[in-house]
Parts: structure tokens; sequence; C-alpha cells
């Protein structure tokens, strides 16, 4: 056997996972984006009226085109108010017309605003329970392979130098032990 291929095929028994698709995503990982996409579009069909009439204005609100209409809207306003415009007699000469308007549309924006917001925080929620999930699987599949390659190198008779933490990582971990433990120390 050449030296070339004793690294070849060392690499090619190291390999876990196949080689990416021509496209570069892993069949998984696609299947992943869709589920995700589907569960996301899902979510926005099931929303309320109201949520999605909120989220039609936060979106329009939070655009450029919202501001240029302000900026045209509060600027022809001001200009005529002031007299520098005289094309229409002056109707808010003290601006408090303006000023009320603006005020009454802020409070109605700052709503619409808190209820996407509130819809979007549940959403989060949502995806922090998942990856705290998944995190908890991963953590306690990794504590069953680290007791069973233990397992393999006590019977082969192979020392690590991680064999003094193998007690350590080889239990599973108390997630409200975990929490309790940052509470406290949040708290100091």
């Amino acid at each position: 056997m050449m030296p070339g291929q004793d690294e070849r095929s060392d690499s090619a028994a190291r390999t876990t996972f196949p080689p990416p698709q021509p496209d570069g995503l892993a069949p998984a990982l696609v299947r992943n984006i869709r589920a995700l996409q589907e569960r996301r579009n899902a979510a926005e069909r099931e929303a309320s009226l109201q949520d999605r009439i909120a989220e039609t204005i936060t979106r329009f609100t939070g655009s450029m085109a919202f501001v240029a209409l302000h900026v045209v809207l509060f600027g022809f306003w001001a200009l005529v108010n002031s007299g520098l415009l005289p094309i229409l007699p002056k109707w808010d000469e003290s601006f408090v017309i303006l000023g009320t308007s603006a005020s009454v549309e802020a409070i109605f924006l700052s709503t619409f605003v808190l209820i996407s917001q509130n819809r979007m925080a549940a959403a989060a929620d949502k995806r922090a329970d998942l990856d705290l999930h998944i995190g908890l699987l991963a953590e306690h599949e990794v504590t069953k392979l680290v007791a069973m390659v233990s397992a393999i190198t006590e019977r082969l008779g192979i020392e690590t130098r991680a064999d003094p933490e193998i007690n350590e990582l080889s239990q599973d971990v108390a997630p409200d032990a975990v929490l309790d433990e940052i509470e406290r120390n949040g708290r100091a």
C-alpha cells in the first residue's frame, strides 16, 4: 500500500457524513429548512385578524415610504400654516391640531408595534424552548456516548488524559440544578 493511500483510507474511515450535495446543502439541512419554513407559514396563516392588521401596519410604519409620506404631509402642513406656501388659507396657525394629530398617531402606532412585538416574543419563546429541548437531548446523548467510549477504553485498557474527568462527564446534567445555580449567582 502506498503512503498516500493509507492517509486517504484513514480519512475515509473517519468520515461520518456524506459529502455535501452539488447545491452545497445536505439533504437533512434542506429538510429542516423546509420544515421550519412550513411551520412559520402555518403560524402566519393561523394569526388572528388583529395580529395580521397590526403586522401590516407595523411593516408599513417601519418603511421609508412612511417616512416620505410624513415628510410630505407634515412639511405641507407646516409650509401652509406658517404662511410660506400661500396656496390655501391657514387652518392651524398654532400647530395645535398637527401636534395633537401626531400624538394620537404615535399612541396608535406604538400600540401596533407592541402587538407585533408580543407576537414576535411568543415566537421567540417557542424557538428558545425548542433550542433548550434540543440542547438537553444533545447533552444526554453526549453523556451516553462518553459513558460508552469510557467503557470501551476501559475494556481495551487504554488510558487517556480525560480519565480524571470521565465520572463527571458521564453524568447527566440536571437542568433544574443548573437554572437554580444561575439564579443564585445572578442574585449575588
